[in-house]
């Protein structure tokens, strides 16, 4: 508890994300050091595939919102379209960052990033640019990298958490820019073609 406490901290000071808390994994961790079996899970290669599919999800989302909707916000308070976009981008050039030896990226600053531009095609473009940092970060990782100690993050913390963060943060806001796009009556593009192949096994494509 203590280990994924101390890192959603940071990545809450990192990016200023919002809602993210920590979960109970005590129970989890003991299993874990019961089970002496090999581990059967390959993090390295299924965290850069799923932050590849994210990418291709996320950008084809960008890419079918009209540029005219990316001031629109569900309610006062809430971050816009444009600001969601950039969120997503700052936590891809902010959160491999917390993995020591990882080099920032070359011309982001954080500081008022995510209210920096509503320009859509800027805004595609830092997300490309994003997830593509954010995956060679992860591929440029050795198997034994996962393992390596964060001790700034917390006591256990290490690699694995970062990168798993990493992942799990960006599919929260996957969601959320499902919400936004359906909520201005923009139909997902993978549901779209779903739909076009088979209608009735549409829904099981979001």
């Amino acid at each position: 508890m203590k280990k994924l406490l101390a890192i959603s901290l940071g990545v809450l000071l990192l990016a200023g994300f919002a809602g993210f808390a920590p979960v109970a994994h005590g129970a989890a961790q003991a299993a874990s050091s019961a089970d002496k079996t090999a581990p059967s899970y390959d993090m390295k290669a299924q965290a850069a595939l799923d932050l590849e599919g994210l990418q291709k999800k996320i950008v084809g989302l960008a890419e079918a919102i009209p540029a005219d909707k990316y001031t629109w916000r569900p309610e006062p308070g809430t971050r816009s379209i444009s600001e969601l976009f950039l969120h997503i981008a700052a936590a891809n050039y902010n959160i491999p960052t917390m993995m020591s030896g990882v080099t920032p990226a070359a011309g982001f600053e954080g500081k008022g990033f995510e209210k920096s531009t509503t320009d859509k095609a800027k805004i595609i473009e830092q997300l490309n640019k994003s997830f593509a940092y954010a995956i060679a970060a992860v591929n440029n990782m050795s198997n034994a990298d996962f393992a390596k100690p964060e001790k700034k993050l917390g006591p256990d913390a290490n690699d694995g958490d970062v990168v798993y963060l990493m992942v799990v943060h960006t599919h929260e806001h996957l969601g959320q820019s499902i919400a936004y796009a359906r909520m201005n009556s923009i139909t997902p593009p993978w549901t779209a073609e779903a739909e076009k192949k088979n209608p009735k096994a549409a829904a099981a494509a979001e």
